[in-house]
């Protein structure tokens, strides 16, 4: 416990970093999936295109490369964001747009028969919610782009207190779970309460 105590301003500032980046990167996510979802069932071909193009190039590309791309990458053509928070946010977001499309997506018919978007929303409830626990879980590569999350946490108090790996590990799982675990109640309320009889 004392650990914890000893530990505790790097613990809270990384377990915050950790929860912000996870809670903006899901809602620019979430709106950007949104658009790519709607671009998809558009009866534009370019649009329907583009989003396709996106959406199978985020898939089908590591999380780490997207990472990489951002910090390092857009350097090149003399582009770079304000600070390394901010990049981990666009590489999540642009990355988890992908997989959020893929939870919305549905046939023009289907977009059609329910009224566009917000009913439909409640029938994908649990994907989406799945998408934000992963994406939760993949804000610790934002720790190897000098971000100072609950990842570059584990591994600095690991470094500093290599007699005690099994209290650091299980401080930095018990945060994580504190983020998850709730989020997965949460969704399943969500998910009763606007449940649709089939």
């Amino acid at each position: 416990m004392s650990f914890v105590a000893d530990n505790f301003p790097l613990l809270r500032d990384a377990f915050l970093t950790t929860l912000a980046l996870a809670v903006a990167s899901g809602i620019c996510a979430l709106v950007l999936g949104t658009l790519l979802t709607a671009m998809r069932v558009s009866p534009v071909a370019p649009l329907r295109a583009a989003a396709t193009f996106y959406v199978e190039v985020f898939r089908n590309t590591p999380l780490t490369v997207v990472f990489f791309f951002l910090a390092f990458g857009i350097v090149e053509i003399d582009l770079q964001f304000p600070s390394r928070f901010l990049s981990a946010v666009a590489a999540l977001s642009l990355y988890t747009a992908a997989f959020v499309s893929e939870a919305l997506g549905l046939d023009f018919r289907q977009t059609l028969g329910s009224i566009v978007l917000p009913q439909a929303f409640r029938t994908v409830v649990p994907p989406l919610g799945n998408v934000w626990i992963a994406l939760a879980k993949n804000t610790s590569i934002a720790a190897g782009f000098a971000v100072t999350d609950l990842a570059a946490a584990l591994q600095r108090l690991a470094n500093q207190n290599a007699d005690k790996l099994i209290v650091v590990f299980l401080a930095i799982v018990v945060a994580y779970l504190i983020i998850t675990l709730p989020s997965a109640w949460l969704i399943g309320v969500i998910e009763r309460r606007t449940a649709i009889l089939r």
